[in-house]
């Protein structure tokens, strides 16, 4: 069997209390089972950094890591990877902050993670990179003279082509992907932007069945929805329901209804709307006051930019707002947590919280959404309430679905969510935990290996680009 060598920014090192962020969870399910190589940052800024990386082997798998220098995490992680991808990838275009220097430094840090990783790579290795910090690495290694097969997939929304041309340098960026060999996204409406981006931007050749003809190589393409591994999940959330966090936030809700959002702290996540449209629950339909307690659990996330800090103190004020507006002196409408917990504890949370609220004003795929279902009780379970903007709803169809940009819309689905029968409830989460059953991480990594291992040899010249 070919060895799987994975490469993020991230990388979930064993034993590590990181619970945050869709793309550690998955590839954590992913690897679970097989050996391989996972290369990323190591989340230590040292200056100096320089070329070299530590190594951490457990459980067949071997953990490469590299420091980051100062410059490097201002510029590369903070700068272009945060200031700049991440606005334009999640459609807040007037939040994109773009800097040349900031562009060099992203490329120079590609060059150097292509450096440390050649030497440690096995000649039949598969090299499966992820998500927007890595996108031109690919063609750093090719540069390095890296014959491998070399995949891609990104765990967050692509936008349309009219507004990836809003970056300066989009097509020196986005046409480093024909350097893949395959390139996955998590939905169909992804996979068609880069396509789209292909035909029009680039000029290149887009074959019906999603193949890509770039200068050197055929480039793959098509939508590989992340999972999560159900019946762990559900494992977990069973023995959780047993633990003494559980316990004590049952205890603590003297019988109220429990709403749970767990997110990082992100303005991607419409946490911000959350809040109001719970607070507007209240206000127009007071039946639910000291009934119901909304517990939004929020990690702190990039806490070195302003936009994160900006959101903090928004979702405190907000939190303060309502609290001070409808809380009795037995009872606090909104508990909001800026921290995380491990997943043991959060899954014992999602299985004692009747409604899940998932809402984001756009996302990749949002395996909480997932983690939620798996964790309920089949004989009595919650009800997921869902934005149409995450990756998520294009399986989860039996969620409740919510507009998270329409305040009454949300009140409204967290009303008959609150209300749903018992009968019905069953059957919506039947639905829901067979697809996510079905489409786990297992197969989700299967999927994308197999397409990966099958892709097209570099072609033998330069493929002219070609008109739509």
């Amino acid at each position: 069997m070919k060895r799987v060598v994975v490469v993020s920014n991230r990388v979930g090192l064993p034993n590590s209390a990181d619970s945050a962020g869709g793309l550690v969870t998955g590839v954590r399910a992913a690897m679970r089972g097989r050996s391989g190589l996972w290369f990323g940052w190591s989340g230590k800024v040292a200056t100096p950094a320089g070329d070299t990386h530590e190594l951490v082997r457990a459980d067949g798998i071997d953990y490469a890591t590299v420091d980051l220098d100062d410059a490097a995490h201002r510029d590369f992680y903070l700068g272009f990877a945060n200031g700049t991808l991440w606005p334009l990838c999640h459609f807040r275009l007037g939040l994109i902050e773009y800097a040349r220097e900031q562009a060099d430094a992203y490329e120079a840090a590609n060059e150097r993670f292509a450096r440390i990783l050649m030497p440690l790579l096995r000649p039949d290795d598969l090299v499966w990179v992820h998500d927007y910090h890595l996108i031109p690495l690919a063609r750093a290694l090719r540069r390095l003279g890296s014959r491998h097969r070399i995949g891609f997939f990104l765990h967050i929304p692509l936008p349309p082509p009219r507004a990836l041309a809003i970056l300066p340098n989009h097509r020196e960026l986005f046409s480093s992907l024909l350097d893949y060999d395959l390139v996955g996204f998590q939905t169909d409406e992804d996979t068609d932007a880069f396509r789209a981006y292909c035909r029009g931007a680039l000029g290149r050749l887009v074959r019906p069945d999603g193949t890509v003809m770039g200068p050197h190589r055929r480039t793959a393409s098509g939508a590989f929805p992340i999972g999560i591994d159900a019946a762990a999940q559900q494992r977990m959330a069973a023995d959780g329901a047993n633990r003494a966090t559980t316990r004590r936030l049952v205890d603590s809700l003297a019988g109220r209804r429990l709403i749970i959002g767990v997110d990082r702290l992100d303005y991607s996540k419409g946490l911000a709307n959350r809040f109001t449209a719970f607070g507007r629950l209240l206000a127009t339909r007071p039946q639910w006051r000291s009934r119901v307690t909304f517990l939004q659990i929020a990690a702190p996330s990039r806490i070195e930019i302003g936009r994160y800090r900006e959101a903090r103190r928004e979702l405190e004020r907000l939190a303060g707002k309502i609290n001070g507006r409808h809380a009795e002196f037995d009872w606090q409408p909104i508990r909001y947590l800026n921290r995380g917990y491990r997943p043991a504890a959060l899954a014992g949370f999602f299985r004692a919280a009747h409604v899940g609220l998932v809402t984001p004003l756009r996302d990749g795929m949002n395996l909480v959404a997932k983690e939620y279902v798996a964790s309920q009780d089949p004989a009595d379970p919650g009800v997921l309430v869902l934005s149409p903007f995450a990756g998520a709803a294009a399986e989860l169809d039996r969620a409740l679905i919510a507009n998270p940009f329409d305040i009454d819309g949300v009140a409204d689905a967290l009303h008959r969510a609150l209300l749903m029968p018992a009968e019905e409830r069953r059957e919506r989460w039947a639905a829901l935990h067979a697809t996510i059953a079905r489409n786990g991480a297992e197969r989700w990594q299967e999927a994308f290996i197999a397409a990966l291992d099958a892709a097209a040899a570099p072609l033998p010249f330069a493929f002219a680009a070609a008109a739509p």
